[in-house]
């Protein structure tokens, strides 16, 4: 918009309001709006020409080509602003500070996105045979000025660092595996750790430190995958026989284990159901002696008994304990008379006189 039309609209304004500020404010505005941008503009292509943003995953590395203490920096920047001369008299480089990922393989859609990519390490096993394998490698940069210093800026840390050496350390590893070793993983593990150890003899001189080598796949020609895959089916049904073999053996030796269980089980059953016997007949026989040597200690003791009875009986006074039984018989007659003297007087003292007399014994039996 030009000066006249601004100061149109401000009459305008003024006309309508009928106050005088209106003008004066949009006046200032313009002043300052006029001023401000120039500024901002000034102060953008100073910051883009004298300062760099170093990322907060990025080393930054200035070398400095004209002035005093020329020559690449030891000093390394992290993230923020740095101050930069332009035209040339000093440059910062940045190197990434992230892991890395070097991806060999002949399939790159199976890769990671964002990863270096290169042909699949191709490996002359120790028995002739060639495999391709497919290889992660991890890394990082460790120490930026060296790896500036002997490799080189961007991405020469790539082409000249890891990628020459990736090929080789493989080979010199995985190498001395057999075809058929190669499918042992534990030993496969053990051959990538030693070319992980080889690779950062030589790339920690440079700054650089490997910190993972996986190996992802691996193929053989279709002739030596068809043969290995039918060893391996060879060596299946030979260790599936041996094992079939050492089942049968162990069921066997399981059965007899058990039948002689059950045997001895049932001779010790056998031992505990005698055991049992004896002792209930050991028990009977001391319960019938127990028991006869009582009966025969009562059977002494009623006939000890009638022995003394009858022994009393005879005794003195034997004759006053007839006529007192012989009285108690007679309580039993409601009247009797009988002759107190004579030949056949009664006296209850004499007892034969007296079963005469009543008939009960005759002829003096």
């Amino acid at each position: 918009m030009s000066d006249n039309q601004m100061d149109s609209m401000s009459a305008s304004v003024i006309k309508m309001k009928g106050r005088v500020r209106v003008p004066r404010l949009s006046r200032g505005l313009s002043g300052a709006l006029k001023i401000l941008i120039p500024g901002l503009v000034l102060v953008i292509l100073v910051s883009n020409l004298f300062f760099v943003y170093v990322q907060p995953d990025e080393y930054g590395i200035k070398a400095i080509r004209v002035g005093l203490n020329r020559g690449v920096q030891k000093e390394v920047y992290n993230a923020g602003l740095s101050f930069v001369l332009p035209f040339g008299f000093q440059e910062m480089y940045r190197l990434p500070k992230s892991i890395q990922v070097l991806e060999l393989t002949n399939s790159p859609e199976t890769a990671a996105r964002d990863a270096r990519k290169d042909r699949a390490a191709h490996i002359q096993t120790s028995d002739g045979f060639f495999v391709d394998v497919d290889v992660s490698m991890l890394y990082h940069i460790k120490d930026p000025y060296l790896v500036f210093t002997t490799i080189g800026p961007g991405t020469l840390f790539e082409d000249n660092g890891i990628i020459p050496k990736a090929e080789p350390a493989l080979k010199e590893t995985l190498g001395k595996l057999t075809t058929e070793e190669f499918y042992n993983s534990p030993m496969r593990v053990k051959k990538a750790e030693e070319a992980k150890q080889l690779l950062n003899a030589e790339l920690n001189l440079k700054g650089i430190e490997v910190d993972q080598v996986l190996v992802r796949y691996f193929i053989y020609s279709p002739e030596i995958q068809k043969n290995i895959e039918e060893k391996k089916l060879q060596d299946q049904m030979v260790f599936t026989n041996q094992s079939a073999a050492r089942a049968a053996k162990e069921e066997a030796e399981l059965k007899k284990i058990v039948q002689e269980g059950k045997v001895i089980a049932a001779v010790e059953l056998e031992n505990g159901k005698a055991y049992v016997t004896r002792k209930i007949a050991e028990k009977d026989l001391y319960s019938r002696k127990i028991k006869a040597n009582a009966d025969l200690q009562v059977k002494l003791a009623e006939a000890e008994r009638v022995r003394l009875k009858n022994d009393a009986l005879k005794g003195v006074g034997s004759e006053r304990m007839v006529a007192l039984t012989m009285a108690d018989v007679y309580k039993g007659l409601d009247v009797v008379i009988l002759p107190s003297d004579g030949p056949h007087g009664v006296n209850p003292l004499n007892l034969d006189n007296t079963l005469q007399l009543f008939d009960v014994r005759k002829g003096g039996k």
